[in-house]
């Protein structure tokens, strides 16, 4: 029988459109970016349904579900000498965290796809990694291959009650077989919904950062640009934590909108809008970590109190045979004047928009720099950096600033295509996928980076942020951020 928690929340005065609920290791909450609208016309705002997942009770015995895992390995010719070494002893390195109910298979791809350890329970772990470090390196790249191989691995055991996910390292570009991002895409999509995760690892500057890009996300799994083979044990620990810390699965975003209120879109995710109706899945939620959905929605003009929607949030714990259900409701309060909409705005969530919006418009550039359209890709970059820029002052939010700089900054490189352009494209499409699966991965701090060009200063009501060597950047009326000089 389908556990259910009622929610309702009902926004009044300066009380910020914002509900919170809880049933099991899942945590619900909804806010709506203006809680007040204007009475006498239309108005755009922002929906916020997050889903945090809740750490054990303290007196709660240590269960957490088997992990059945395949790591996907490119051992194509690129990988040769520091590369495959490093991967073959990260790999080790996350088998060691393994215990001994879960399971594990290890490919390895180049012309052709090579099981090297199928299936098994981690019972003779000497054995898995004997295996792994005999992989020596081969031809080309048949990356679809081994991740569709690695998918047959783990339908061999899986089931609701494991956690399933390919972790697939790659430094190349895929020339055997499906080669596009779309393909990839599709696929991950078609995972997703088997609930598998991809977590994707970029190595170099060579690899297709659009494609694994896209098959991580589509998936609802990570995705990191590695620059340097010593950083591939700390990435592979740090996402074998991930695996081995998931707290719900099958999680399903549900926002019914009443007669008037119209679902435009959703920002960062895949997801379907028939009618009033959104509905948006997400695979895997670990502990400590919030995912969301954001949805853009058009309200009427109206003199009383406005439901945006019901929420209804189903799951699966790891334990669980049936889902559970958590529902809440949105109502916005209608106010005569802007000013009074605009004074009753939250912050952190229009912040987020911009930024979703922002590595949108920034995708789209990436995507017209590859097909050779560096004019329309330089617009896009430069309009979409401005912008950044001017929400940034607006909204007193420093990091939308330096997203916006961050462009800029690039710019000078875009037509020269030289290694500070491909960097810069491998750390954005990571910052893109971290942004829209919202994986707060300790990689994304090296990403931002090799974006900024290294310097890390402490702002102080700002945070930490990352500058350009050398930079003095000015947001007025907020903060002046200067780096020290270069030694």
């Amino acid at each position: 029988m389908k556990t259910i928690l009622f929610a309702f929340h009902l926004c009044l005065g300066m009380l910020a459109a914002a509900s919170a609920a809880e049933n099991g290791r899942v945590q619900v909450r909804v806010d709506l970016a203006h809680p007040k609208l204007p009475a006498g016309k239309k108005h755009t705002t922002y929906l916020k349904v997050g889903l945090t997942g809740l750490e054990a009770p303290k007196d709660a015995k240590p269960n957490r579900p088997p992990a059945n895992v395949a790591i996907v390995l490119d051992r194509s010719g690129s990988m040769g000498g520091e590369k495959i070494q490093q991967a073959r002893e990260a790999a080790v390195a996350a088998i060691e965290r393994l215990g001994g109910d879960d399971i594990v298979s290890v490919v390895a791809f180049d012309t052709s796809v090579m099981t090297v350890v199928p299936a098994t329970k981690l019972t003779s772990r000497e054995e898995v990694i004997a295996a792994i470090r005999k992989i020596e390196v081969g031809g080309s790249t048949a990356l679809f291959a081994g991740v569709s191989k690695g998918a047959e691995e783990l339908r061999k055991f899986k089931s609701p009650q494991m956690v399933s996910r390919i972790v697939l390292l790659s430094d190349g570009q895929a020339n055997v077989g499906p080669q596009s991002a779309d393909e990839l895409g599709r696929y991950g999509l078609s995972l997703g919904k088997e609930g598998i995760s991809v977590t994707t690892i970029g190595l170099g500057l060579g690899y297709n950062e659009q494609l694994m890009a896209q098959l991580a996300q589509h998936s609802d799994g990570n995705h990191a640009f590695i620059k340097e083979p010593s950083e591939l044990a700390a990435v592979f620990t740090e996402e074998f934590g991930d695996i081995l810390s998931v707290v719900a699965q099958e999680l399903k975003v549900k926002v019914s909108c009443p007669e008037g209120v119209r679902p435009v879109r959703v920002l960062g995710r895949e997801a379907s809008i028939r009618g009033g109706v959104v509905e948006v899945m997400m695979n895997q939620l670990r502990e400590g970590q919030e995912k969301y959905a954001l949805i853009e929605v058009e309200a009427p003009a109206g003199s009383a109190n406005q439901l945006i929607g019901d929420i209804e949030v189903s799951y699966r714990e790891n334990n669980d045979t049936t889902p559970r259900l958590i529902a809440a409701r949105s109502t916005a309060s209608r106010v005569e004047s802007d000013a009074e909409v605009e004074k009753s705005a939250i912050t952190p969530i229009l912040v987020e928009v911009a930024k979703q919006i922002g590595v949108e418009r920034q995708m789209i550039a990436v995507k017209l720099s590859e097909e050779g359209k560096v004019k329309e890709a330089e617009k896009i970059f430069l309009d979409n950096a401005r912008t950044l820029q001017e929400q940034g002052q607006r909204l007193k939010a420093p990091d939308l600033y330096l997203q916006g700089n961050t462009q800029i900054t690039l710019n000078d490189g875009n037509n020269a295509r030289g290694t500070t352009w491909q960097t810069y494209r491998n750390a954005a499409q990571t910052m893109a996928n971290r942004l829209n699966t919202q994986n707060g991965s300790s990689n994304a701090a090296s990403n931002l980076g090799l974006l900024n060009n290294g310097q890390t200063i402490l702002v102080p009501g700002a945070g930490t942020l990352i500058v350009p060597q050398g930079s003095t950047l000015t947001v007025p009326g907020t903060i002046k951020i200067t780096p020290p000089a270069s030694k």
